[in-house]
This record gives structure tokens, C-alpha cells and sequence, in this order.
């Protein structure tokens, strides 16, 4: 890991009554260039099309390999992920929603928050996933 990750831990051990394993920490320290991105959906970017209707699980892993491939547009990489923010419209989404990004982000060890929200841009939205990544500098030879 290129950043340093302070106290990691796995949400199996955090929340042993849920059937998530995703490798998360308490804080990051970064230095690099920093890449905001827009929160991610279930969203085709190339077509604009709405993906996995009705489907939380569907959504997020649309929504993860967008942001994959918008990090690796910007320079980046998953492993860059420094805080990632998770919005779902049911809590009861969450175990589905949770385990596609930590299979995603496995090894990783992001600062996660999750929030349940009432309504998203269009009622088809059932999760939105933001990250923020941090390229790490290149140590000067």
C-alpha cells in the first residue's frame, strides 16, 4: 500500500452479524494528486443508459466499474482509493451493495462511510458510490 491506512480492519470482524468481508480502515494519509469523482451509479457512461433496473447489486457493480475505469482514464488506479462514500435507498441493500465493493476493493483499506438516503436523481437509482483517489507522488530518483 502506497498511502498509509491507520488501524485496518475487516467489516466480518466489525459486524460479525452481517455477511460482509470488506477491508476498510479508520483514516488515510495521502500525498499525491487527487482525483474527485463524481458519485457513481447505474449508469452505462458511454450510452447514458440506466443499467440493472430494480437491481442494487446490478447497480453497484456497474457503479464500481465505472469508477474503475474513470480512475484508470484520470491516471489512477483502484488501489489509489482513499475514502470511498456509499448511498443506498434501502438498508436493506446494504450486504449486497457492500459485498460487490469490497470484492472490488479488496486489499485496498479505504475510509468507508455509508448513508441510506430517501430518493436519488431518477427513481430507477438504488445506490451511488463516490470515491476519492489519491495518485501518490513519485519519489524523486
Amino acid at each position: 500500500m502506497e498511502h498509509t491506512r491507520i488501524r485496518c480492519f475487516n467489516t466480518k470482524d466489525t459486524y460479525p452479524e452481517q455477511a460482509i468481508d470488506n477491508d476498510l480502515c479508520q483514516a488515510v494519509v495521502a500525498r499525491g494528486t487527487t482525483i474527485f469523482l463524481r458519485g457513481q451509479i447505474g449508469q452505462n457512461l458511454d450510452t447514458s443508459e440506466s443499467v440493472c433496473i430494480g437491481d442494487a447489486k446490478g447497480q453497484t457493480e456497474q457503479a464500481m466499474y465505472n469508477i474503475d475505469m474513470l480512475l484508470k482514464e484520470a491516471g489512477g488506479k483502484l488501489e489509489d482509493i482513499c475514502k470511498v462514500t456509499i448511498y443506498i435507498s434501502d438498508p436493506r441493500y446494504r450486504e449486497d451493495v457492500y459485498r460487490v465493493v469490497g470484492r472490488w476493493l479488496k486489499g485496498v483499506f479505504p475510509v468507508s462511510t455509508g448513508i441510506v438516503v430517501s430518493a436519488f436523481a431518477r427513481p430507477e437509482y438504488l445506490v451511488e458510490v463516490d470515491a476519492t483517489a489519491v495518485i501518490p507522488d513519485v519519489p524523486s530518483k
